[in-house]
């Protein structure tokens, strides 16, 4: 079976896809320096500890197992820790994407699957986005994950890269058989942290925000179930092994959910009540933000199957009762 290197394949949605590599008959090899993942995560396939920026470990890694393609996931991804450390996210997410990506040039590794972000889009408030909105992206985890879009253009262009790069809404739920799921430290995601305070893990969930131009006066997200992110993970590989050449799609279900309509949700599927209180809006939040793409569909076949509030919030609370990476 073929090897695909993937870097933070120790994280929420590395671990994820290299179950589904395995599902696939693929041998995921992880790639990641455990800064924000977790070494039981990895269950899938070989496990190789190591930094973006270590290019001699890169090189290592690429030799011994020769993978088809490289699905790069690894990445700071905090908004407001990028606002406030920039630095930070030019480094390991700019800087150490170049290196990755000119470690898999030597080695002639040139088919790479990108996690990417719709963050790149910026604030187009109240508009469905799809791949043709400018990218304007006002945070440096939105201008970093940009900056890596061009450099795999540019790489294209000179080497013969060629990637299929993901555009992310918002990613909920967890593996239905609880093997891997959602687990950060801190936890800014909504649905684990309503989970978490109805354990009493946190205090309460703040709503931030109830004046909003929205039916309930709380802003609207597209979420979509992380398996069924990754499958589009799996169809954008045999994209490229299939010699179809680079693309890029956004992954969002075009259909949008405020935060009340998910924390009610959470009380019906968990039947115990959210504590929660009420906060100001925070900056730069935008009041809807909705792919209205239909090009993974289209194109690779894509079809969301799992992403029903409901599923994404009883997938993520079996998960939370099974006991974390570090019980």
């Amino acid at each position: 079976m073929a090897h695909v290197l993937v870097t933070g394949g120790a994280g929420y949605i590395g671990s994820h896809a290299c179950k589904a590599l395995k599902a696939a008959g693929y041998i995921p090899v992880t790639y990641d320096n455990l800064s924000t993942g977790w070494q039981d995560a990895v269950k899938f396939g070989p496990f190789e500890r190591g930094d973006l920026l270590d290019r001699g470990r890169l090189d290592e890694v690429l030799a011994k197992y020769q993978p088809i393609a490289v699905m790069h996931f690894a990445a700071l991804s905090q908004v407001g820790e990028s606002m406030a450390h920039p630095d930070l996210y030019w480094r390991n997410n700019a800087a150490g994407s170049l290196c990755l990506i000119e470690a898999a040039v030597a080695a002639g590794c040139l088919n790479i699957v990108f996690s990417s972000t719709c963050a790149t889009y910026g604030d187009h408030d109240n508009v469905v986005l799809d791949e043709s909105t400018p990218q304007q992206p006002i945070n440096a985890y939105g201008a970093s994950k940009r900056a890596i879009e061009d450099m795999l253009r540019d790489f294209g262009v000179a080497h013969g890269i060629n990637a299929v790069i993901f555009r992310y809404f918002n990613v909920a739920g967890a593996d239905p058989d609880a093997e891997v799921g959602e687990f950060h430290r801190p936890e800014t995601h909504l649905v684990p942290v309503i989970l978490d305070a109805i354990e009493g893990k946190r205090p309460a969930l703040t709503i931030f925000g109830t004046d909003y131009d929205t039916p309930d006066g709380t802003c609207i997200r597209d979420y979509v179930h992380v398996c069924d992110l990754v499958d589009a993970h799996v169809l954008g590989l045999e994209w490229l092994l299939e010699g179809k050449g680079s693309r890029v799609f956004n992954l969002g279900t075009g259909h949008g959910f405020s935060v009340r309509e998910v924390m009610n949700e959470a009380q019906r599927v968990t039947q115990r009540e959210v504590p929660h209180s009420e906060g100001l809006r925070r900056a730069g939040d935008c009041t809807k933000l909705v792919s209205g793409s239909t090009r993974a569909e289209a194109e690779l076949g894509w079809r969301p199957q799992r992403s029903t509030l409901s599923r994404m919030i009883a997938d993520a609370w079996r998960w939370h009762q099974s006991g974390h990476y570090d019980a």
